[in-house]
């Protein structure tokens, strides 16, 4: 796991609490949907997370929970039926990016944020050689040609650990193992000098002991460069070593947020509870593994109910009436938040779900973000014992 960053380690709270410090990279309320003829698809809706300088942040979930979408918004990587609605916000170093042109965006791209996808071949020229592809992007990037280029092409793959670099440059994508190209990926986003790198499920297609290999050398590069990570996955696990902060998605909504340790020592939300439940070993006494049972929603209406009640075990009858709201789970986990109407503690259910509804409303007559008022504060008066 790298280092925290700077500043007092607070998760990006309702109204952006963190001390002074500014995001490397902000998302607030991104949408992005696909049109076809019978249906409008909210495959990202309205989420919004920060990127410090130096950390990692896991945005984890099930397949079909909106992923990969949000890391293609982010990179103006989202092509026609699919469109980033214009009340969306991504900055870049406190640069709005979703109105760039093409010529932007490819600026942006490599030199300011890189990305890796889970299959390295998609990122990997298979005419040229390996080594071309790195200097290419050291020429394009930053102007380094000739023999400097091959010389840093050689220094890149030796840092991502390939042996025998120099001959390495010499060889097409196919002869490479699947860990060597994902390393070989990694080289020509280091060759870019980006300062936050996208890492869209790059152990996926790995072997346990390979993905292990490829974690390790991340962190390594991290500390080394000082990169900003966003790493999404579908696995609890890996989630657990390489990040310090972790966003839980699901079917277009972020449902969850909390430091890495605290989410794993104290999930709140139930769907948080059925992945954490699911890892392989947990219950190692059961015959089987346990499930989440059905399947993600396609989110193809507007969310006004808990998209998870279908499948949660904790539903109640509000579930299927209001939209849970992140709300600071109680008073002591400041950077603890979850989408969850059970939350915040200390409110009775009537309290917590009024509480809901009125973020909620605050946020649909602003501009799609609201401060969440803190447990205890502007309580309805249908309440009865707290919880």
């Amino acid at each position: 796991m790298s280092a925290p960053p700077s500043g007092d380690g607070a998760e990006d709270l309702p109204g952006g609490r963190r001390g002074q410090e500014e995001p490397v990279l902000s998302v607030r309320n991104l949408q992005t949907v696909f049109r076809t003829d019978r249906e409008t698809i909210r495959a990202v809706d309205g989420i919004d997370l920060n990127l410090y300088e130096g950390e990692t942040v896991g945005l984890v979930g099930e397949s079909g929970s909106g992923k990969s979408v949000t890391a293609r918004s982010i990179m103006g990587l989202v092509e026609e039926p699919g469109e980033v609605l214009p009340e969306s916000s991504i900055r870049f170093k406190g640069e709005e990016i979703t109105d760039y042109d093409t010529a932007q965006y490819q600026e942006l791209r490599g030199s300011g944020i890189g990305m890796i996808f889970q299959d390295p071949l998609s990122s990997l020229n298979p005419v040229f050689t390996v080594g071309n592809q790195i200097r290419e992007a050291l020429k394009v990037n930053r102007g380094i040609t000739g023999e400097a280029a091959r010389e840093e092409a050689i220094d890149l793959l030796e840092a991502v650990q390939i042996p025998d670099a120099a001959r390495r440059l010499g060889e097409y994508p196919h002869e490479f193992s699947g860990g060597m190209r994902q390393r070989a990926v990694i080289a020509m986003m280091l060759a870019c000098d980006p300062e936050v790198l996208i890492c869209d499920e790059p152990t996926t297609a790995l072997d346990v002991t390979i993905q292990a290999q490829i974690l390790e050398l991340l962190s390594d590069l991290q500390d080394e460069r000082g990169l900003s990570i966003l790493f999404i996955t579908h696995d609890m696990g890996v989630i657990a070593d390489i990040t310090d902060r972790v966003n839980v998605m699901y079917a277009g909504e972020i449902v969850e947020k909390a430091p890495t340790e605290e989410l794993f020592a104290n999930p709140r939300h139930p769907y948080t509870e059925g992945l954490l439940e699911a890892i392989p070993g947990q219950h190692a006494d059961e015959d089987r593994l346990r499930t989440i049972e059905g399947e993600v929603p396609t989110p193809n209406e507007a969310a006004t109910h808990c998209r998870f009640a279908p499948r949660c075990p904790k539903a109640f009858e509000e579930c299927e009436a209001v939209h849970p709201e992140l709300v600071d789970v109680d008073e002591s986990a400041a950077d603890h938040t979850a989408a969850c109407l059970l939350y915040p503690e200390g409110m009775t259910t009537g309290e917590a779900v009024a509480h809901h509804e009125r973020i909620g409303e605050a946020r649909d007559d602003g501009d799609g973000t609201t401060d969440s008022p803190a447990p205890g504060e502007d309580v309805a008066a249908d309440g009865g014992d707290a919880r």
